[in-house]
């Protein structure tokens, strides 16, 4: 109680530096601060607006799961362990410093936990983007219903100043809308282009990239597979009802790339074509897949795609036999193997991954719990026009395994292994 003192600035910076500013002077009420809530797409929607902002000389800030940045700098946070969304109290320092730096919007991911937890309580929002929702995190929210109850209080929580924009193709999405207190808006890509207010339309798909129309315009990106074209949709109707020049955007839309280990990829000496991805729920895997199926289907025939991923330990065990059979069905060959098995042993995961497979996927898999070999075996099959796939760690920098973890880059030794 050392800060209650009768002079008040002493009390304002006792606050500063307890970590309370959320309930006295909240820094994110001078700031423009956009959210982004779902299963997959957080980070590279969070991500590319950030980018687009910054492109368009405003100072940003961007809070997510790969990184924290304010205007191009890279902050460390004091949170204890890996968080999509941080605890209050560093939330709260980082909005502090982003103002400090000059900051008008601030984008960030909204996970589940963080809404269950309250972390985002007394955010001040400008604005929420919802992006889909498919199974993820029942370890923790038990059922699809606890799990969307979470992200709805997202939308409950913006203010009616605040913009609330939902992706119409999703089963959840309209359901998102409905009671909140901010002005509703929605995109998609099927139906009727009157029925959304932001429509998209793919005209083409291939490695080079994703021509679209957004609303009649012609827009031209780098990013790839129709998962991404949902997420630029996203990114350019938020730039829209953020009031951003929208000629500007369409031009930084040509060169913008995705965030660290989203669909990263690189053509080895022999041609494959190797590609690491953060992957690791149900959803995510089967876009990645079928992405890089139309890729081989498009442009490089006679190519096999080829999966390289597990299931992570200690989380979400209903998610196993889901991802086994996604892998299995969609790839020309696939090897299970070791993701953060934490506590858990790793052959046990991967045995947890096979029970749906038929005797014809069983045929199309192989079991290698070490990583590492894993790699290194995939490198020996693989061939020209062959797209290998390494999911599930992304831009994590370690392995988790027992209490360990040890030093680890995806994209540094699946070029090692394909070189």
């Amino acid at each position: 109680m050392k800060y209650l003192t009768k002079n008040t600035k002493k009390i304002w910076w006792g606050l500063k530096s307890f970590g309370a500013i959320h309930y006295y002077g909240n820094p994110s009420k001078k700031l423009k601060v956009i959210g982004v809530t779902g299963t997959s797409g957080k980070t590279t929607t969070a991500t590319l607006l950030y980018k687009i902002a910054m492109a368009l000389g405003y100072k940003t800030g961007l809070i997510g799961t790969v990184e924290n940045l304010i205007a191009g700098e890279k902050i460390a946070t004091n949170a204890k362990g890996p968080s999509t969304t941080p605890d209050s109290v560093t939330l709260t320092k980082l909005f502090s410093k982003m103002l400090e730096s000059g900051c008008e919007y601030v984008f960030m991911e909204v996970s589940s936990h963080a809404l269950d937890q309250n972390r985002v309580a007394g955010v001040n929002f400008v604005g929420g983007i919802f992006t889909n929702l498919t199974q993820d995190h029942f370890d923790y929210h038990k059922n699809f219903e606890n799990y969307f109850t979470a992200k709805k209080k997202f939308f409950n929580m913006l203010p009616a100043r605040a913009f609330a924009l939902t992706n119409a193709d999703s089963v959840y999405g309209l359901k998102m809308l409905k009671g909140i207190k901010a002005n509703p808006f929605s995109y998609g890509f099927l139906g009727e282009e009157s029925k959304v207010h932001f429509h998209g339309e793919i005209k083409k798909l291939d490695f080079h990239g994703l021509d679209l129309l957004f609303n009649q315009i012609e827009v031209e990106s780098k990013l790839l597979g129709k998962f991404n074209a949902y997420n630029l949709l996203a990114v350019w109707s938020a730039c829209s009802l953020l009031g951003f020049d929208m000629s500007k955007v369409n031009k930084v839309l040509e060169s913008v790339t995705p965030p660290s280990s989203r669909f990263e990829y690189f053509i080895s000496k022999k041609g494959v074509i190797g590609v690491v991805d953060y992957a690791h729920k149900p959803d995510a895997l089967e876009n990645v897949i079928s992405t890089a199926r139309g890729i081989v289907e498009e442009a490089h025939k006679g190519g096999r795609v080829i999966s390289v991923f597990g299931c992570s330990g200690d989380k979400d065990p209903l998610k196993r036999p889901i991802m086994g059979k996604i892998g299995a069905n969609l790839s020309d060959f696939a090897i299970f193997t070791s993701d953060n098995p934490r506590s858990e042993e790793p052959a046990n995961i991967l045995e947890q991954m096979k029970p749906d497979l038929s005797p014809e996927e069983i045929k199309k898999i192989k079991i290698i719990v070490d990583r590492d070999e894993a790699i290194r075996e995939v490198s020996k099959i693989a061939k020209e026009n062959d797209i290998v796939l390494l999911m599930g760690k992304g831009h994590e920098t370690y392995q988790d395994i027992k209490g360990v973890k040890y030093p680890w880059s995806e994209m540094d030794r699946l070029k090692k292994a394909l070189q």
